[in-house]
């Protein structure tokens, strides 16, 4: 999430509301997913090699059960890869490949220029043709793997049903967005402000962007809800200070990205530290150090791209 390049629930939900393509702004997304990946695997790597040559530096230590586990864990064979098992990988890697070939637009990222005529073989997909391109490939999947009519039609009914919930927080996040703008809400907030940002940097304007989600995205945990509710406002805020709206993207991802790694109201977050069955306050004690870190990335990045 923090440097997605083309996830459509987030970068896909808060390009969509900027009225941009979901490949706007992927060659600043994809270095800086290298640049803050590099960093977070050389942390991590970081203090493992410390652990390992001084246990007592272990913020945790060893847990009841620890090394009971670890002996049981080495007896056991390690279920086998089979040939059914590597072609549904191979499937799968070429759908996503395929996902991002369809939705990136190639001339303006291999020409740098962004009003770039597209190329005749670029697809400019949106979320209506991912939506047909997952179901496909999820038939696809289901029948060279066997399942079977009956456990296909359950897995697809099932995954179908984990959606509603994000799908209603989009309706009615959409909503509010049309009752303002109908009201000329969205217009009063543009016009108290337009003021104020044009006089302000570019570079400053993009951190700022930055830091205002910071607390937004802790107040709202669906990130498609909080794209949909912020990028309507922050997009034409981004034509006033002269910042492209795929900047804002940007700026508007890292920030739920960042807030996401350690807010409690993250489920992956509270979830690994569960099956690690690690305390959440020393799970922060040790992410606060890489978190500024990145954070100060983030800003640069951002400041570069909008001098840029």
């Amino acid at each position: 999430m923090l440097c997605s390049t083309v996830n459509p629930f987030a970068t896909g939900v808060a390009s969509s509301a900027a009225d941009i393509s979901l490949g706007d702004g992927i060659g600043r997304r994809f270095l800086m997913w290298i640049v803050l990946t590099t960093v977070t695997v050389l942390y991590v790597i970081r203090y493992a090699r410390r652990v390992q040559k001084d246990p007592s530096k272990s913020l945790c230590g060893f847990l009841p059960g620890d090394r009971e586990q670890k002996a049981t864990g080495d007896e056991e064979e390690e279920p086998e890869l089979t040939r059914l098992h590597r072609t549904v990988l191979v499937l799968l890697v070429l759908v996503f490949a395929f996902m991002i070939f369809s939705v990136v637009p190639w001339a303006s990222a291999l020409t740098g220029n962004a009003d770039a005529a597209p190329y005749a073989w670029e697809l400019d997909w949106s979320f209506a043709q991912l939506a047909a391109l997952f179901i496909c490939a999820a038939v696809l999947i289901g029948l060279v793997a066997r399942m079977g009519e009956p456990k296909l039609s359950s897995t697809l009914i099932q995954g179908a049903a984990d959606f509603i919930s994000p799908a209603l927080v989009i309706m009615l996040a959409r909503g509010v967005t049309v009752i303002m703008n109908n009201s000329k809400i969205t217009d009063t907030v543009l016009h108290s402000i337009e003021g104020v940002v044009k006089g302000t940097s570019s570079g400053v304007f993009a951190i700022i962007v930055f830091l205002v989600n910071l607390p937004l995205a802790f107040l709202i945990p669906s990130t498609s809800g909080h794209a949909t509710l912020t990028m309507p406002i922050l997009a034409p805020l981004a034509d006033f200070a002269g910042v492209s709206r795929a900047l804002m993207v940007t700026a508007w991802q890292s920030a739920s990205g960042w807030m996401n790694l350690w807010v409690p109201t993250t489920a992956v977050t509270i979830g690994g530290v569960a099956l690690a069955k690690v305390g959440y306050d020393r799970y922060l004690r040790f992410v606060w150090p890489l978190l500024g870190i990145l954070a100060v990335l983030i800003c640069g990045f951002l400041a570069l791209g909008a001098a840029m």
